[in-house]
């Protein structure tokens, strides 16, 4: 049984920012912001044809600066944010901006060869600034729920847009208070608890933090021994959380209990930039780094499947205790699934796709976007 091959697609300049397009769950859509110094930035919109193994793209020009976070709309498929560098008169600020894909455009209308300049603008919905002149790192969306809010985080503030009117409004801003000169690195929005919760992480801890009260609600200090990188929250158990970073560890924690994470592994041998959960199949973890590779864990054990599927005995059936106990499976042991060594350059991020639990897709510095797919073995192995 022979999986399918990769779907590589190559951008004209270098790039660090991928997500998928999260509202959309009936096409295989994602979004790479450009980091360009010397020429205007884009944003690739690319739509995966699973059936062809081919990908389509159009790409809009993203005039404001190099885009360095990207993250789209929970609620709006046509909605997505940037933090872009904005630099002026030798100052450089990170600013932040959420940008509207155009109905009009003829969406995927080019190939991956088109090399036409003419590529249209983006719509801009509304900047998101700060009632301080602070960098925005990055924007989280809000999973659900019928306010339409995001959180920027910037360098020791959190700062909080309601976008439900037609400009944003800043409804609250929280400082951060850490040991030493520490900056925030990266968050993440529990899913759980009526997603009232973030998680934050500065220098090498990470901590839960209320978003009613700003109360801390959990703190793993010295998660690990260098910088956090990222962190994501396992979708279907509420408690658990999972982190990577530069000591090349990817730690997975209970947030009740922090003493010790319940599970590490150390498969890369350099910083891991991006790690992520499957949407659907939270035993399928995610993790590139800067040596090169994306590699797909199985980590069945902390799952809310640890046994797989339990063949049930029929309530009809006939049968002693021993007969039950054989439909039972042992557990499956945890381990890696496969390794993908399709770049050449940092890999700084990997996505899921919201529309297929088979596809996720990687971006190394070079430009270089991967698609591939969860081997067909273990994915039946899943379903089965």
């Amino acid at each position: 049984m022979e999986d399918e091959a990769p779907v590589i697609y190559g951008l004209e300049f270098q790039a660090r920012s991928l997500c998928a397009q999260e509202s959309e769950t009936d096409s295989i859509r994602f979004l790479v912001g450009t980091q360009s110094l010397r020429s205007e930035n884009q944003v690739h919109y690319i739509d995966f044809d699973d059936e062809n193994n081919i990908i389509n793209k159009t790409i809009f020009l993203h005039r404001e600066g190099e885009i360095w976070h990207i993250s789209s709309s929970t609620f709006d498929a046509s909605l997505f944010s940037t933090c872009y560098n904005k630099t002026s008169d030798c100052k450089s600020e990170l600013k932040a901006a959420v940008w509207q894909i155009p109905e009009s455009t003829d969406a995927f209308n080019s190939s991956s060869e088109d090399t036409s300049s003419a590529h249209p603008h983006l719509q801009l919905k509304c900047y998101l600034t700060p009632e301080e002149n602070v960098d925005v790192k990055s924007i989280l969306w809000q999973p659900a729920g019928d306010s339409h809010s995001v959180i920027g985080l910037c360098e020791d503030k959190i700062i909080s847009w309601d976008l439900n009117s037609s400009t944003s409004k800043v409804t609250s801003s929280f400082n951060v208070e850490a040991r030493g000169q520490h900056k925030l690195t990266c968050g993440r929005w529990n899913p759980h608890h009526n997603c009232n919760q973030i998680a934050i992480a500065s220098d090498t801890s990470i901590r839960g933090l209320d978003l009613r009260t700003m109360s801390q609600v959990f703190q793993i200090e010295s998660a690990h021994g260098q910088l956090v990188r990222d962190i994501d929250f396992n979708p279907n158990k509420q408690y658990y959380l999972v982190s990577c970073g530069d000591d090349c560890r990817v730690k997975f924690w209970d947030t009740r209990n922090v003493s010790e994470p319940l599970k590490v592994l150390s498969e890369h041998s350099h910083w891991v930039w991006s790690v992520r959960y499957n949407h659907f199949h939270d035993q399928l973890v995610l993790t590139s780094s800067s040596d090169s590779r994306v590699i797909l864990n199985s980590v069945i054990s902390l799952s809310s499947e640890p046994y797989g599927h339990l063949l049930e005995k029929d309530e009809n059936e006939e049968g002693d205790s021993d007969s039950l106990n054989e439909g039972q499976q042992e557990p499956v042991k945890d381990g890696v699934i496969a390794t993908y060594e399709e770049h050449e350059d940092s890999v700084y991020a990997v996505a899921w796709s919201s529309a297929d639990p088979w596809t996720f897709a990687s971006l190394s510095y070079d430009g270089r976007l991967v698609i591939n797919r969860v081997p067909r073995s273990e994915k039946y192995k899943i379903l089965l």
